[in-house]
């Protein structure tokens, strides 16, 4: 398996309130509303954004990786109202090692519903069931204990 397999065009995945897709260029603010807020970004490893213009450079960012059939990131949709409230993906995968390392963001009133247990469940799902993967992993920091619990179940 390549990485073009699967990125070459980046599949929708649903499940019962979510739907996992490519990110539109209409998500630049819906973005910005969670990537602005400090608590959201405590424990990432990018900057807080500081104006629109930095949600802007990483849906940029996003829909080149699209383009060039990389490994990229899939937008967190709420079925009910269609709207992006975070990202979901594999931020590296090594097809011929059968590996990948899993990454979430939420926009924080979304925080405590299960929304991104579920995002995770269908993503891993996808990854043992259409990439032939073998080992999933993902990692936080220690005092993230909302994203430990995401990979605890």
């Amino acid at each position: 398996m390549e990485i073009e397999d699967i990125y070459g065009d980046l599949p929708t995945l649903e499940t019962e309130r979510l739907r996992l897709r490519k990110f539109y260029k209409a998500d630049a603010a819906a973005i910005y509303d969670y990537a602005s807020n400090e608590q959201v970004t405590k424990y990432v490893l990018w900057e807080t954004h500081q104006s629109i213009k930095d949600s802007e450079a990483f849906l940029a960012f996003a829909l080149n990786k699209y383009d060039e059939r990389d490994v990229s990131p899939w937008a967190i949709e709420l079925k009910r109202n269609e709207r992006m409230i975070g990202t979901v993906d594999f931020v590296w995968w090594k097809p011929k090692d059968k590996t990948a390392e899993l990454g979430y963001v939420l926009s924080e009133p979304y925080w405590g519903e299960g929304i991104m247990t579920e995002a995770v469940n269908a993503l891993v799902e996808f990854g043992f069931n259409n990439m032939e993967l073998e080992r999933i992993q993902a990692k936080c920091f220690a005092e993230n204990i909302s994203s430990a619990r995401v990979m605890e179940r």
